[in-house]
């Protein structure tokens, strides 16, 4: 069973996220990060899921995205592999890299983490009115430490819009988290289709480390929270 704790001022990771340049129109939020409830493994086999909606006259072209993310101190995320698919982790892909990212906005908790503010811009495709999920995995530091992607359980706004969904592919049903997905209404010739190239991504076959960040005989530690807007 894992214990709560009262929130720091790490709320001030989600307000305070840099804006990609490319992608400056603020299109979903999931809630802003906490930094001090729990937090998901993106690596070693692990892939966490989270669901956001489109609800635009045109088509929404995915410009960059941010995400509240937990690290060991010293560490910088390098990449991860972003995939926009239609249901948890699978069914039809519309985007699928391996992206970069701008580390801003560390916090340190009181579990010893740094909880980050980790943007980046994307290619993404144009999706219409609809539910779909962001997926994250295979997240890389240049040690080969773990990443942990933070829970919010959706937040305020996240609250007011109908709070996401999440799952993780060896737990199942999770609590949602942070992140914010950055975009502009596109005039596509065809607004009732949803566009865009990738590959499904697989699920991990070995999790080395867990679903969620854990102190050996002590208590499961807090999740990061990503929102989208």
């Amino acid at each position: 069973m894992k214990l709560r704790f009262a929130s720091l001022s790490l709320l001030a990771l989600g307000l305070l996220a840099t804006v990609p340049a490319a992608a400056q129109g603020y299109y979903y939020s999931n809630g802003p990060t906490n930094g001090n409830l729990y937090a998901w493994a993106v690596n070693f086999g692990s892939t966490v899921s989270d669901t956001f909606t489109v609800n635009v006259v045109f088509n929404a072209e995915i410009t960059g995205a941010s995400f509240g993310m937990w690290l060991l101190p010293g560490d910088t995320l390098s990449s991860a592999e972003l995939s926009i698919t239609s249901s948890e982790n699978g069914g039809t892909s519309y985007f699928d890299q391996t992206v970069s990212f701008f580390q801003s906005g560390c916090v340190g908790n009181q579990y010893g983490y740094n909880v980050c503010t980790e943007t980046t811009n994307l290619n993404g495709p144009d999706l219409y009115n609809g539910t779909y999920w962001v997926n994250l995995q295979n997240a890389s530091v240049t040690n080969g430490d773990p990443v942990y992607w933070d829970e919010n359980f959706g937040g305020p706004s996240s609250y007011a819009l109908g709070q996401s969904l999440a799952s993780e592919n060896t737990v199942g049903t999770i609590p949602s988290e942070s992140f914010t997905l950055y975009g502009v209404q596109t005039y596509a010739t065809n607004s009732t289709t949803t566009t865009g190239t990738g590959t499904v991504p697989e699920p991990g076959s070995i999790m080395l480390f867990g679903s969620g960040i854990f102190r050996s005989g002590w208590h499961a530690a807090p999740q990061v929270v990503l929102t989208s807007g």
